[in-house]
């Protein structure tokens, strides 16, 4: 007779139901979150939405805004001393000490891999000065990108004794998770599974607290987050075929099978259609730069479902400058879907005169080397 033990069973009856999930139409119920949006972090196209427009505690998924801040505004090789102001932090921890050093870039790794409430703090006086005008920073960053519905008070996520804390909407942490994965530094930290950090007095080793990284092969990044009032939440983000999506869940006791099953659902329903290709780049009927080159930097590919691949359509957008350089944005090409716009990107100019001044000045560079001969 066999026998299995209670955990092993709910894990297969959790494969079961997902392989299931996956074959039928997306439903709420099949959902834990409270509030949950999934989003194409390259056009901010909102893909999947329950109750996303609320406004909750948000617990630790704040540290991602800690982290952009930081990024943006400091050196990640500079040395940052710890002060008394670490001791104000609880709850998780790198447990690094009052007077050790520690390189802003390995602080960020604890902040992000083991949300080190200490590491917010540190990182929160060295990049603003004191923790207060950081979080000053923190609230502007989140206007600049749009998150209408956000309100920092602390670097790190945890309530205070009346119970405030930092609040949000699935929505406005998917914004920012979107505009965080543009940053290349913030990239390799959330993908990062097992990193070791030194400080002046001792060596670190961190996992990355995000399952995601090690339960679905497509995740890129994330950030978990959990206190008594806001519950579970969680951001994560996965890529596949030149599909680029991020998740927000908010109070979900199952966020990882969540994430996952809307990933694969997700990755199945939509097909990604490259819309522009930079190598074969042309602006139709263009005239005014007839004499140079106009460029784009990358490839723009666009995730549609099948249905709306017919009604994909392009406008380009050109300014017709008198004075300009190579490198600038002299336009930009908007993509639309049905007549609605959901994405833009910038055109480049490059002048082929410059490619001939700097040819005929090699050229009389040479030639004056052998009249000096």
């Amino acid at each position: 007779m066999l026998f299995f033990s209670y955990n092993f069973v709910v894990m297969l009856m959790k494969k079961f139901l997902l392989l299931l999930l996956i074959c039928i139409p997306l439903k709420v119920n099949a959902l834990s979150a409270r509030n949950i949006i999934a989003m194409d972090m390259d056009t901010k196209r909102v893909l999947y939405e329950s109750d996303a427009n609320s406004e909750h505690l948000i617990a630790s998924i704040s540290k991602i805004m800690t982290a952009v801040v930081a990024l943006e505004l400091a050196d990640t090789n500079s040395d940052v001393t710890t002060t008394a102001t670490i001791l104000k932090s609880f709850g998780s921890a790198i447990y690094i000490e009052v007077g050790e050093t520690m390189k802003l870039k390995d602080l960020l790794y604890g902040l992000m891999m083991r949300s080190g409430n200490d590491a917010a703090l540190a990182i929160a006086e060295f990049v603003g000065g004191d923790v207060d005008k950081f979080v000053e920073l923190m609230n502007q960053k989140a206007k600049e990108i749009g998150m209408n519905h956000t309100k920092f008070i602390n670097p790190h996520g945890l309530e205070n004794k009346e119970g405030a804390g930092n609040t949000s909407t699935a929505y406005d942490m998917a914004l920012l998770s979107s505009y965080a994965m543009k940053n290349d530094t913030y990239k390799k930290i959330v993908s990062t599974k097992n990193y070791v950090a030194k400080s002046d007095r001792k060596t670190y080793s961190w996992a990355n607290k995000n399952k995601m990284l090690t339960m679905y092969e497509y995740t890129t990044g994330g950030k978990t987050g959990f206190t008594e009032r806001a519950r579970r939440t969680l951001v994560s983000t996965a890529s596949k075929d030149n599909k680029n999506i991020t998740i927000v869940s908010l109070n979900d006791p199952d966020d990882w099978f969540d994430h996952k099953y809307l990933y694969e659902v997700l990755f199945k329903e939509y097909d990604s259609v490259k819309v522009v290709d930079k190598n074969n780049f042309q602006v139709e009927n263009e005239t005014y730069y007839k004499n140079d080159t106009l460029f784009i930097k990358e490839d723009i590919y666009l995730m549609v479902k099948e249905n709306e691949k017919e009604n994909i359509s392009l406008d380009f957008y050109l300014e017709k400058r008198k004075e300009y350089k190579t490198g600038d944005i002299v336009g930009k090409v908007v993509i639309k879907i049905e007549d609605k716009k959901v994405r833009e990107e910038n055109i480049y100019v490059e002048r082929k005169e410059v490619k001939e001044n700097k040819k005929q000045t090699l050229l009389q560079k040479i030639l004056g080397w052998f009249k000096h001969d």
